[in-house]
Parts: structure tokens; C-alpha cells; sequence
């Protein structure tokens, strides 16, 4: 199993490749033609939630709550 420490270097990695792919295709290259073949770079919108999705599980082990947080309830 993966420590946090590990977890967190693997998503910050991750979350960069992301932002880069979004760099790419706010740069214009959302579709570029090679010879006879045609790449296509992922859906904008997909990278945006990707994105979202990286930051908060960042922010979760960074703030150490994980998915599981402590609530204290005061009397009755």
C-alpha cells in the first residue's frame, strides 16, 4: 500500500500532466494532423473535472482528513 507522502507526490505529478494537457489545447492544439493520421487531444471539460478531481484529493491528504472527518456533537 501506498503512504500518503507517496499518494501525494503521484497526484501533484499527475495533476501537473493535466494542467499541461489544458496549456496544449487553450493553445490551440486541440487537433493536429500527422501525415494521414489525426490526433486529437482529450475534451476540455474532462481535463477541467480531472483537474477538480486531483486538487480535492490533494487538499484531502494535505489536510489529513481522507475521506473520513471527526464531528463532535455538544449536549442535548
Amino acid at each position: 500500500m501506498m503512504s500518503n507522502e507517496e499518494r501525494l507526490i503521484e497526484l501533484q505529478r499527475e495533476l501537473e500532466e493535466v494542467k499541461k494537457a489544458i496549456r496544449v489545447i487553450l493553445g490551440g492544439a486541440q487537433e493536429y494532423r500527422i501525415g494521414s493520421r489525426t490526433v486529437k487531444k482529450p475534451d476540455l471539460g474532462l481535463l477541467y473535472e480531472e483537474r477538480t478531481r486531483l486538487e480535492q484529493e490533494i487538499r484531502s491528504i494535505v489536510d489529513g482528513g481522507g475521506i473520513f472527518r471527526t464531528v463532535y456533537f455538544e449536549g442535548r
